[in-house]
């Protein structure tokens, strides 16, 4: 049976908008890999999308906002491929006591039709406090990182508008908190990291993996008709529970499937083992 034909992107053009330094990360590992080009597209002041800060609140969903910024680095550079990156910030999945950090890169090719995403998340420095005096403040930054990751500062507390950013040396940093507890009336001033990709190396680390990750889903093709992205769609409950046979949450199996031909393949996971009787519903009600 002949091979089906595989997507080649060597040589190609890319576009990648952005005015954070992703570039730095992205370019070099997409380059690498698929021998293209990755293009640059500046033009377009990505914080009208929305803004980490608050200032501007992001409409819709993370996987919303990549596709505008990858949508509109196409539409500026006239090509048909683009990239995009978006972060989302909040708490840990399993405890919700440690700041997470889920962050996304989407291709999209429309000469192919399609659209692939990669991932990547883990602990981050995302942190806020609002502090009286330097001593506080200082120890705040030094908990995030600061100077390596940078801050940003409010007087009075979170919703003022009035705020400083790029902040990124110690002097500068003393000076602006100064100047802000001064202009707020209680004494106060909100500090927070900066969780901008130039600004945050933590944040910039995983870009890097999930460009990673979206690079190993676009090396993966159909092998029925070749098309990229050939991977995990869904993972089936299922696994028996060791003493009673029945059925748990715990996986069984996983599904990969292809994105335009409809080809599915069902991988047993555990089939030499069974489920811990404390993930079963009827012995462990």
């Amino acid at each position: 049976m002949n091979q089906p034909e595989k997507a080649d992107y060597a040589g190609q053009r890319i576009a990648l908008l952005t005015q954070h330094g992703k570039e730095r990360v992205i370019a070099p590992l997409f380059e690498a890999a698929l021998g293209c080009e990755v293009a640059h597209v500046t033009g377009f002041d990505t914080d009208r999308l929305g803004t980490f800060s608050r200032e501007i609140p992001r409409p819709g969903s993370q996987l919303d906002a990549a596709r505008r910024k990858a949508r509109i680095g196409m539409e500026l550079s006239g090509l048909a491929q683009g990239l995009a990156s978006e972060g989302a910030f909040g708490p840990d999945p399993c405890t919700g006591l440690f700041a997470w950090h889920v962050e996304c890169v989407l291709f999209i090719d429309d000469e192919r039709d399609l659209e692939i995403v990669g991932l990547a998340q883990g602990s981050t420095n995302f942190s806020h406090r609002l502090v009286a005096d330097w001593a506080d403040a200082a120890a705040f930054a030094r908990q995030i990182g600061f100077p390596g990751h940078h801050l940003l500062l409010r007087p009075q507390g979170m919703d003022d508008a009035r705020i400083t950013k790029d902040i990124r040396d110690w002097v500068a940093f003393e000076s602006a908190f100064a100047r802000a507890r001064e202009q707020a009336p209680n004494g106060l001033v909100f500090l927070e990291s900066d969780m901008r990709a130039h600004a945050n190396p933590t944040r910039m680390a995983n870009i890097a993996r999930a460009t990673e990750d979206l690079l190993m889903k676009l090396r993966s093709c159909c092998p029925v008709c070749g098309t990229p992205g050939y991977g995990l769609l869904e993972r089936v409950p299922g696994l028996p529970c060791a003493d009673c046979g029945a059925a748990t949450r715990e996986v069984q199996a996983e599904v990969y499937g292809c994105l335009k031909c409809g080809q599915r393949e069902r991988r047993a996971v555990a089939a030499d083992r069974a489920a811990d009787p404390g993930a079963c519903d009827y012995c462990n009600p």
